[in-house]
């Protein structure tokens, strides 16, 4: 099952010429970038491991590029993200996050049923790789 969250997460995977065509964008809009990974993608889950720190006053995507190449050397087996955020407001908001890494394989969710009282019936979402360890989710 491939994990659609952020934009462009319903297109093939994007190449890193793509991806840094996108991080440009972003810096081009004084946004400031980082990199998340994690290894539970629940769509609850908005809380990913950030890798480094955010990058403000980012003159070019290289930068990113760069850390991007590092954080895929020790978390090539996860889910990494770029995440930009706009801060012209006095408060930061994500404008723009997207999927540039992912597992070999994505196991999905289970959709479990409950039945309350009445016919109230309710579902929620289990993902497959919170069956085993955080750490040992992919590989």
């Amino acid at each position: 099952m491939r994990i659609t969250q952020g934009a462009f997460s319903f297109l093939p995977d994007l190449t890193d010429e793509q991806i840094t065509k996108q991080v440009q964008y972003c810096i081009d809009n004084s946004w400031a970038v980082s990199l998340e990974f994690t290894d539970d993608p629940h769509p609850r889950n908005t809380y990913w491991e950030m890798w480094g720190h955010p990058m403000f006053d980012n003159p070019d995507a290289a930068a990113l590029m760069m850390e991007l190449k590092e954080c895929r050397k020790v978390y090539g087996d996860r889910y990494i993200r770029v995440v930009a955020f706009d801060a012209s407001h006095g408060w930061e908001s994500v404008k723009l996050s997207f999927i540039v890494n992912r597992p070999a394989n994505e196991p999905g969710f289970h959709l479990q049923r409950q039945e309350a009282a009445g016919r109230v019936i309710r579902y929620t979402t289990r993902p497959y790789a919170a069956d085993k360890p955080a750490g040992e989710r992919y590989g």
